[in-house]
């Protein structure tokens, strides 16, 4: 789902920083995601996507905003995309 969500931003002319997390790393990376994004509910599950230095959140939250014509507007106001 990672490659689906790169592919997606990459579509739509964002220049992600993208950090690849190896499979005996990936615990450790949640647990530490899960301490930044404290305020967020549930688990953290990979991808995770920051916007504007600010957790996002995962595949569901940026599907579901670039189906309803959100996301664009949501990478315009952080600088992310410049159309």
């Amino acid at each position: 789902m990672c490659h689906v969500v790169k592919n997606l931003l990459l579509g739509l002319g964002v220049n992600p920083m993208i950090f690849e997390v190896n499979n005996e790393d990936e615990d450790y990376v949640k647990k530490e995601l899960s301490i930044i994004a404290a305020g967020a509910n549930g688990t953290i599950e990979l991808p995770v996507v920051f916007v504007g230095g600010n957790l996002f959140g995962g595949l569901e939250r940026v599907m579901s905003t670039h189906i309803s014509g959100e996301l664009v507007p949501i990478l315009k106001q952080a600088g992310a995309l410049w159309l």
